[in-house]
This record gives structure tokens, C-alpha cells and sequence, in this order.
């Protein structure tokens, strides 16, 4: 099963990327960019046919190592 890992920055935890991004995106005429925050995607692979237990690794995995949960929410999506 193929398993995506969205990592996010809670909100109002501070994100200078983004701010730096979005200076950036309106040095470059686009000023209509606002809230700019930046987001890690993580996709991985898990040998079982079952849906349910791919998520359930998905997120023991998010919380072991690919969040920080004290600053970081997370949600996973399992597909075929």
C-alpha cells in the first residue's frame, strides 16, 4: 500500500521559510500570496494488503520519527 505522510507546522508555531517565501513570492509581483506556510510530504510503501494497517503504520511512524508532535501535526492517506 502506498502510504502519504502530511507533516505541517501547528498553528501558531512561527515558520520563517514560509515568511521568507512569501517576501519572496511578493518581490516577484505576486502579492496576493499571504499565510504562506511551508509543509513536508512523505510517501512511503508498506507491504500489507490492508488498508486500516498501513494507516495505523503510517501514523506509528509519523510519531516516532517523521514529526516533531510538539510542534508538528501530521495526518496520513493510504492508497492502492
Amino acid at each position: 500500500m502506498k502510504v502519504r505522510v502530511f507533516v505541517y507546522l501547528k498553528k501558531g508555531v512561527l515558520d520563517p521559510q514560509g515568511k521568507a517565501v512569501e517576501h519572496a513570492l511578493h518581490s516577484l509581483g505576486f502579492n496576493n500570496a499571504s499565510d504562506v506556510r511551508i509543509s513536508r510530504v512523505v510517501d512511503l510503501h508498506i507491504k500489507t494488503t490492508e488498508a486500516e494497517e498501513a494507516k495505523k503504520q503510517g501514523e506509528k511512524m509519523a510519531r516516532a520519527l517523521l514529526a516533531n508532535e510538539v510542534i508538528e501535526d501530521f495526518y496520513v492517506e493510504v492508497s492502492a
